[in-house]
């Protein structure tokens, strides 16, 4: 009997991304056919053997977006939609009844995936449901701005509400040391006539303090599956994302996750994150992404179970069993790491032993693999072309 296909869609650029190549090989190995929608005309990923067929929409609106999912969809059948980025979980949240004819996808509380894809959003969620999160505030003018500096001291943290408003090349997060800097930060994130930067408490600690919880929750809001880790190194370093991570157990952080998305309401897979703020010893949450996310493949049970294959079963009618974490499995994305891995040494965050130690127990990689070479080769060409085009830019600049 052939098996019920997974097409990935994305509707923010990312020819890097290894969570599609993730996904493409998780459910490939189980012999599932995956396809991509996205604005990419071509990535690595897209030269992996689990890669059964990639369309581009570039510069896709709204219209365009729906006429390819229907005519992937009068061309393959009902196939299980996996959104891979904040724009596609609310797009598809948005267009949920006009998709559910066509694919098979969790069905969340109107407006739910669009409120926690905003900064604003999940600060005001976590308010209203008693979830610790660091003290936000919403600027709408430099004065505003300034007045906070004031207030606070520093360092503060500034966030885009929505990175996809966000000027093209401007950082999505940014930790100012000083006024000057915060302006800055503000000034390269703001959109005109729309409120689009946060102001966030900096809750000091160093990368292994932010903890992750990834997920999924059936049609009740029941988890299904929950695994939590923790960063180890991030890319940007200091605000980004994960680069090496490690599964550890963390009551807490699962206990508070299960409570919040089921009080909510949600559905689907859930990529969260904590920093533990020794100074009141609580977990305060700081982003929430309502889809799968690029470290999905960090968290994988004993049997095999992730996230998306969690997911896959659920929709498709198969049982979803209990799975038990692999405590101490490591992954890590290898050239991001390597990069972010070169300015801890350089602050002296990080030693040379330190830095040995800390490859022991990866057990996957988001680039590298032994049946799948393809992608792993391609990408050192890609990141060559990237940084000479930055290069160039710069110096055009």
């Amino acid at each position: 009997m052939q098996k019920t296909p997974i097409l990935i869609f994305g509707l923010s650029r990312g020819v890097f991304h290894h969570g599609a190549l993730g996904i493409a090989r998780s459910a490939g190995r189980l012999g599932i056919a995956v396809h991509r929608i996205g604005c990419e005309r071509f990535a690595p990923a897209r030269l992996s053997r689990y890669s059964g067929g990639w369309r581009a929409i570039p510069n896709a609106d709204g219209e365009r977006a729906l006429e390819a999912l229907r005519q992937f969809s009068a061309q393959m059948g009902p196939s299980v939609l996996i959104p891979i980025d904040d724009a596609a979980s609310v797009f598809v949240d948005e267009h949920a009844c006009e998709l559910a004819e066509d694919f098979l996808f969790p069905r969340q509380p109107e407006g739910l995936a669009s409120e926690l894809s905003s900064k604003r959003g999940m600060y005001e969620l976590c308010l209203r449901h008693g979830i610790p999160t660091p003290h936000s505030t919403f600027p709408q003018s430099e004065r505003d701005v300034t007045a906070h500096a004031k207030d606070s001291g520093f360092p503060v943290v500034a966030k885009c509400i929505n990175a996809g408003l966000a000027p093209a090349g401007s950082a999505r997060v940014a930790i100012a040391g000083g006024e000057e800097e915060l302006l800055a930060a503000y000034r390269a994130m703001e959109v005109s006539d729309v409120g689009n930067v946060m102001l966030q408490e900096y809750v000091p600690g160093t990368p292994e303090t932010v903890w992750m919880f990834n997920g999924y929750f059936d049609e009740r809001s029941d988890c299904r599956i929950g695994f939590t880790g923790k960063k180890i190194r991030q890319s940007p370093p200091y605000t980004g994302a994960t680069t090496l991570g490690v599964c550890l157990a963390n009551e807490t952080v699962r206990d508070t996750t299960v409570r919040f998305m089921k009080e909510i309401g949600y559905r689907g897979i859930l990529d969260i994150g904590y920093r533990f703020d020794a100074r009141d010893g609580q977990y305060k949450l700081l982003d929430v992404n309502p889809r799968i996310g690029g470290t999905f493949r960090l968290f994988v049970g004993d049997d095999g179970l992730d996230v998306l294959r969690a997911l896959y079963r659920d929709l498709t009618g198969e049982d979803v069993a209990p799975s038990v974490q692999q405590e101490g499995r490591r992954w890590i994305v290898e050239p991001l790491d390597a990069a972010s891995s070169l300015v801890y040494l350089r602050r002296k965050d990080l030693t040379p032993r330190q830095w040995r130690r800390s490859l022991r127990h990866v057990r996957e990689a988001a680039w590298f693999a032994t049946d799948d070479l393809l992608p792993f080769l391609a990408l050192w060409p890609f990141l060559l072309l990237d940084r000479l085009t930055a290069l160039n830019g710069r110096r055009a600049a």
